[in-house]
C-alpha cells in the first residue's frame, strides 16, 4: 500500500469511527477532519443538543489525543484560556511564581458558546489559533500538534453575546453549519442514546500517524488552473470588482480576504488526500467554498431584509464564475 492509499485508509478509518458516536453528520464528520488534516479552526454554528461536544469528544478518541472544553461565559478571563503565574511556595520556603498552563494546552479545544465570553477574552484565542503558541509573562510557548479549536455559538439566541469580529472570524478555516436531524436520523440517534449503553469510539489512529498525514498535505499537487479558479471566486466576492455577479453586488458589503483563498486551496487539498487522490479536482474547490466563504461574507442590511443569507450567495458565485480551462503543454 502506497503512501496516498494508506492515508486515505486511515482517513476512512476516522471517519467511520467518529461515524459509530455521531448519527447522520457525515458533512460535519468530513469538514471537521478536513480542518483537523489542514490545520485549521472550524466555527460550529447551530442551535444546542445537536451533538458538537460529542463530536470533538469522538474525534479525540478515535485518534488518540488530548481534549479540552471550556464553557466561554461573560466572567471568563483570558488566564482562564491561556494559564498564568501562581504564586507558589517550594520546600525550602521560598516563594516564586510558576506557571500553570490553561485548557488551551490540548490538541483538540473545545471553544463552547465562544460568543458568550467578551470580546477581551475572545482575543485570547487570536495568537494560539494563528501563531499556535501563546506568550504569557514575556515569555512565549508552544502549543501541542496537532491543535484544533473547534468554536459552537448559538445562531438563534443573542441576548447577553458579543459577536465574534470580522479579523477572528477570518482565523477559522471553515464555519460549518449543524443542522437538525430529519426524523430517520433522530430514530438513529434515540437508539444509540437512551437504552443505557454507550457507544465506544476505538481507536484508529495516534498523533503521528496524523501528523504524517498534516505534512503531505501541502504537498498534494493543485494544478495552475485550479489555483486560478481559486483567485477567481474570491475575487467576485467584493462587490467593488468587476468580476462580481448582481447579487454580490447587491447585498455584500465585504468581500473575502486572502485567507478564504488559502482556506480553499487547503481545504481543497485535505479532501483529495482524504479521498485517496493524487491531486487536486475542480470538484474539491467547490466542495470547499461554501464552508471557507460563508463566514467571511459581510452583508448588507438589504440582505436581511429579503432574507438572503450567505450560501444563496456562494450558491451565485459557483454558478456564475467559470473554470478556467487546464493549461496543455505541447512536448518539445
Amino acid at each position: 500500500m502506497d503512501r496516498i492509499e494508506r492515508h486515505a485508509a486511515l482517513a476512512a478509518s476516522i471517519e467511520e469511527a467518529v461515524g459509530r458516536r455521531i448519527a447522520g453528520q457525515p458533512q460535519l464528520i468530513r469538514q471537521t477532519l478536513v480542518g483537523l488534516l489542514a490545520e485549521g479552526h472550524v466555527l460550529l454554528e447551530g442551535v444546542p443538543g445537536l451533538g458538537k461536544t460529542e463530536l470533538v469528544k469522538a474525534f479525540a478518541a478515535a485518534i488518540g489525543v488530548d481534549f479540552a472544553r471550556v464553557q466561554f461565559t461573560p466572567d471568563l478571563m483570558p488566564a482562564d484560556i491561556v494559564g498564568t503565574q501562581v504564586l507558589e511556595e517550594d520546600d525550602h520556603g521560598r516563594r516564586l511564581f510558576r506557571y500553570r498552563p490553561g485548557p488551551v494546552f490540548t490538541n483538540l479545544l473545545l471553544a463552547d458558546e465562544i460568543n458568550r465570553a467578551t470580546p477581551k477574552t475572545q482575543a485570547a484565542l487570536l495568537e494560539a489559533m494563528q501563531e499556535r503558541h501563546v506568550t504569557v509573562a514575556g515569555e512565549t510557548r508552544p502549543l501541542p500538534r496537532p491543535f484544533l479549536v473547534l468554536a459552537t455559538q448559538n445562531p438563534i439566541e443573542l441576548e447577553g453575546t458579543y459577536p465574534l469580529p470580522e479579523a477572528q472570524l477570518d482565523r477559522f478555516m471553515f464555519k460549518a453549519t449543524v443542522n437538525p436531524p430529519t426524523a430517520d436520523v433522530l430514530e438513529e440517534i434515540l437508539r444509540r442514546t437512551t437504552t443505557g449503553q454507550v457507544i465506544d469510539v476505538p481507536q484508529v489512529a495516534d498523533a503521528g500517524a496524523i501528523s504524517g498525514i498534516i505534512a503531505a498535505i501541502p504537498q498534494t499537487p493543485m494544478a495552475s488552473h485550479l489555483l486560478r479558479y481559486v483567485s477567481l471566486l474570491v475575487e467576485a466576492t467584493h462587490p467593488d470588482g468587476n468580476t462580481a455577479p448582481p447579487m454580490v453586488k447587491r447585498y455584500v458589503r465585504w468581500g473575502s480576504s486572502p485567507r478564504g483563498a488559502q482556506a480553499i486551496v487547503l481545504a481543497s487539498k485535505a479532501a483529495a488526500v482524504i479521498d485517496g487522490r493524487p491531486h487536486v479536482t475542480a470538484d474539491d474547490v467547490r466542495w470547499a467554498a461554501p464552508a471557507a466563504l460563508r463566514h467571511r461574507l459581510v452583508l448588507g442590511f438589504e440582505a436581511t431584509a429579503e432574507g438572503i443569507g450567505t450560501d444563496v450567495i456562494i450558491e451565485e458565485l459557483l454558478a456564475t464564475t467559470p473554470e478556467p480551462k487546464a493549461e496543455i503543454r505541447g512536448t518539445p
